[in-house]
């Protein structure tokens, strides 16, 4: 039941993406470009987003115990430091570059534009070279 509802839940997620216009880097980059053919309509997708969210967490916490689950897994973590704001920066300028972030990749996978095509391998390439650092780093401290 776990698989099926998360999968519904990516399935719904990915298509509110393509909906919205997030799958098509044309909007995104103009969403980005703010003194050239800005587009303000973005603004209103992460604004509702925002507001769904908002509202849905006030719901889910009313709740003793989440449906599938025993407990809520919530992170613990609160700090700020360097892997987290290198992690941030790359996603920017990734996003700027592209004209994608993760999930709307994956829906634009389906055209098999170009541009997604290179995008794409690229990000998973950044996420293994990310892991590898990562390990390495931890098994030298």
């Amino acid at each position: 039941m776990r698989l099926v509802l998360g999968f519904a839940s990516g399935l719904l997620f990915g298509l509110g993406l393509i909906l919205a216009g997030m799958s098509n880097p044309a909007k995104v980059l103009n969403f980005l470009d703010i003194v050239g053919a800005f587009d303000p309509s973005l603004a209103f997708v992460m604004g509702g987003a925002a507001l769904t969210t908002f509202i849905g967490y006030r719901l889910v916490w009313r709740r003793g115990q989440p449906l599938l689950m025993s407990d809520f897994q919530i992170p613990t973590r609160k700090d700020i430091d360097r892997d987290l704001l290198t992690g941030a920066a790359l996603f920017g300028i990734g996003w700027g570059i592209g004209g994608f972030c993760p999930g709307p990749a994956w829906t634009a996978l389906p055209l098999a534009t170009p541009g997604i095509l290179a995008f794409l391998p690229s990000m998973l390439a950044g996420m293994a070279l990310a892991l590898f650092v990562k390990g390495r780093r931890l098994r030298m401290a």
